[in-house]
């Protein structure tokens, strides 16, 4: 299998399954992965996703450029709108939490896959490139529009112009990573951090995600607007009792956290 899922309670664990490729995104990977996406995202008892790569060296070093080279209308498929045929799509669609934890390389279409991600944690042996400059390519999956919101506009121009690798602890220090681990910590520190987000509730969680994403994609007024509209239609059917209950949850947690 070219993509594998890992249920672990309510945590599924997508693992790009190609590490003799450097989890290089064929043609069939692709479907594979896009075709696990929405797979967990239809699942009731999975509440977040931790994607990978398999092995050490890399995420996914981004398009498989041997397949590409011998057939480029593979591109066109590749940059379809149709979540089963697009895993950054399938990826963004998700309901879920999707926590990337990056274990090696993500090059280009691997960069673009790991900002489809909502929260990322690095290992100290993860590195960045986007090299589509230098191959030729025009980034479809939202690289050129994402980066500069994450990073910066000139950093974002610096890394796209150049092709050069990003560092872990770089990443980090530009805010395009959540935090660095060491290698054999990786997948233990994103299953932790997805099994916390997994006990809040589902329903407030999936809300939450689409008014972060969707105020994100607007102007800074019309994702306030969005925020006020969506919140108090939301907010009026919440009982003072429910919100007491919960109330004494949260503290009783955050005593558990110090």
């Amino acid at each position: 299998m070219l993509v594998t899922i890992e249920r672990d309670g309510p945590v599924a664990v997508v693992t790009m399954n190609r590490p003799e490729a450097m989890n290089a995104l064929s043609k069939g990977l692709r479907a594979e992965l896009a075709a696990a996406m929405v797979e967990v995202n239809a699942d009731d008892s999975i509440r977040a996703v931790v994607l990978t790569g398999a092995g050490t060296r890399a995420f996914t070093a981004g398009l498989d450029l041997k397949e590409l080279g011998a057939d480029t209308s593979n591109l066109g498929a590749a940059n379809a709108e149709d979540a089963l045929a697009n895993p950054v799509k399938a990826i963004e669609q998700c309901k879920k939490p999707v926590i990337g934890a990056i274990n090696g390389v993500a090059i280009t279409g691997g960069f673009e896959v790991a900002l489809a991600c909502d929260i990322l944690i690095a290992s100290e042996n993860a590195r960045f490139a986007d090299t589509h400059a230098r191959v030729g390519i025009m980034p479809g999956w939202g690289l050129s529009q994402k980066l500069s919101r994450m990073i910066g506009i000139s950093r974002a121009k610096e890394l796209s112009f150049s092709g050069n690798f990003l560092d872990a602890q770089t990443a980090c220090a530009w805010g395009l990573v959540n935090r660095v681990v060491p290698a054999d910590e990786l997948l233990a520190a994103a299953k932790k951090l997805a099994g916390e987000i997994a006990t809040a509730d589902p329903g407030m969680i999936r809300a939450y995600k689409a008014l972060i994403d969707d105020g994100y994609a607007a102007s800074f007024g019309d994702g306030m607007a969005l925020e006020h509209s969506r919140s108090s239609a939301a907010n009026g059917q919440v009982s003072a009792d429910e919100v007491e209950a919960r109330r004494r949850a949260v503290m009783e947690r955050g005593r558990a956290q110090v």
